[in-house]
């Protein structure tokens, strides 16, 4: 695993425009940055796609796990929700896609951080920008990304019949270039579909329906499940018999109180970090993640009593508490892996750059090859 310095393509804020990436610079910094690209060797590879399906199928085992022995509370789960989850669960819902963020350096085993389970974003960037940019910028050379494939074969193998709405927050051009690139997929896939905002779902007093008044039955929404419980409409979740993808099982796997839940099941595990829901066990020396952060807001960041801290909006919901495992230093950035899981196996890899220890909403994407 390397980095390495190339030139980029004289056009390609255009190019990746293109392909439906228009959030490419933010503050006048690129955030798509191919000035940069990361090799692998296919060893590298083979390693972090079998660490990435272990890991999956350990998560899944812990879903099962909590929802057997009803541990919701430790997740800061409503008990009204709770039902919710159960019959996801057990109607086994249609779930397409996750992302693990991986610590990884070449050597070693890879180490999980976190599991993006519910809202993975970056996946325009992973799935397609970087595709496109390997074909042409490294000819003959490959990339670890069958994502677009396996995201076309799941939707297909889910039967649905009639129309799948997308969704997410209307004031966020990634979210919108993310969910109408899902929207595509299950196009290619020969399903009915349709774009709407969440702000633009109804209830009629029986069902959820778009402005059209069509009822939505099936929903692939980019806007986090503890959200939705906040909203309005919160009201209606446990009532309404539509499907919604990814499922409400998945709120299990998105919630940082799976890290200890995972130890505990799995203590010693080469691709886990010593996690706890309190610092005792890991003396002075922790990273604190809020249960519902996002986007590395609110991280604690605790070295021999030294302490950094990102801001944010969120912790008044609870912490965890996991062993510090710092990303790689390369040339003064700190890469971590985007390990994608899609039709229930590692499907692919993005890489995230930032100039600190903690990935950010502002951490560069930057795109990786392997020979």
């Amino acid at each position: 695993m390397t980095r390495q310095g190339i030139q980029p393509r004289p056009d390609w804020q255009a190019k990746v425009e293109s392909l439906g990436l228009s959030y490419h610079t933010t503050a006048s910094e690129p955030y798509w940055d191919e000035s940069v690209c990361y090799q692998f060797t296919a060893a590298e590879v083979d390693h972090l796609e079998a660490a990435t399906n272990e890991l999956h199928r350990i998560c899944i085992e812990a879903a099962a796990h909590v929802i057997e022995k009803a541990l919701y509370q430790r997740f800061g789960i409503p008990e009204r929700f709770v039902p919710l989850i159960v019959n996801s669960w057990e109607r086994d819902d249609l779930s397409l896609h996750g992302r693990f963020d991986l610590r990884y350096d070449g050597t070693g085993d890879p180490k999980m951080y976190e599991y993006n389970a519910d809202t993975p974003t970056s996946l325009l960037e992973a799935s397609v920008a970087q595709w496109y940019w390997l074909e042409e910028v490294m000819p003959g050379a490959d990339q670890f990304n069958s994502i677009h494939e396996k995201l076309i074969a799941r939707w297909k193998e889910s039967g649905i019949k009639g129309t799948v709405h997308f969704a997410c927050a209307g004031n966020h051009a990634e979210d919108a270039a993310n969910t109408q690139y899902m929207q595509d997929v299950a196009s290619q896939a020969g399903l009915e579909t349709k774009f709407l905002t969440m702000a633009e779902i109804g209830w009629d007093g029986r069902h959820f329906v778009d402005m059209q008044k069509e009822r939505i039955a099936m929903l692939f929404k980019l806007y986090p499940w503890e959200w939705m419980m906040d909203e309005k409409f919160a009201q209606y979740l446990p009532d309404e018999p539509w499907k919604v993808v990814e499922p409400a099982w998945k709120m299990i796997l998105s919630s940082k109180a799976i890290l200890p839940v995972l130890w505990e099941l799995f203590p010693g595990h080469p691709n886990l970090l010593p996690a706890f829901f309190s610092p005792e066990p890991l003396g002075e020396s922790y990273v604190r993640k809020p249960l519902r952060g996002r986007e590395g807001a609110n991280v604690l960041l605790r070295i021999a009593g030294q302490e950094v801290e990102t801001d944010g909006e969120y912790g008044s919901e609870g912490f965890v508490y996991q062993q510090v495992c710092l990303p790689p230093n390369m040339g003064g950035k700190y890469p971590v892996i985007g390990s994608w899981i899609a039709r229930d196996e590692a499907a692919g890899m993005g890489i995230r750059e930032s100039d600190i220890p903690v990935t950010r909403n502002t951490s560069r994407f930057v795109p990786h090859y392997f020979r």
